[in-house]
């Protein structure tokens, strides 16, 4: 993800990293290039992913991304995002 946005801050875009306090207090993310918001929980995240969002990308990863993804894809079905 950090390749990511820094390709987009390169190319005059914004991106906003929504991050778990669990991932920064045991330093699994790496630098974060663009504006980061800590959320308290994975469930945080994803509504603020749905919140802020206008594009959606899912690299593979772990369990955890597959659940955001069929999450964002079904509020997207529902016509709810």
């Amino acid at each position: 993800m950090g390749c990511v946005s820094t390709a987009i801050a390169v190319n005059g875009r914004r991106a906003l990293g929504v991050v778990p306090l669990a991932f920064t207090e045991k330093n699994l993310i790496g630098k974060t290039c663009g504006k980061e918001l800590k959320v308290a929980i994975m469930h945080e995240r994803l509504l603020k992913m749905m919140e802020f969002g206008d594009a959606f990308i899912a690299l593979p990863c772990g369990f955890s991304t597959l659940e955001e993804l069929f999450g964002i894809v079904s509020w997207a079905q529902l016509n709810i995002h």
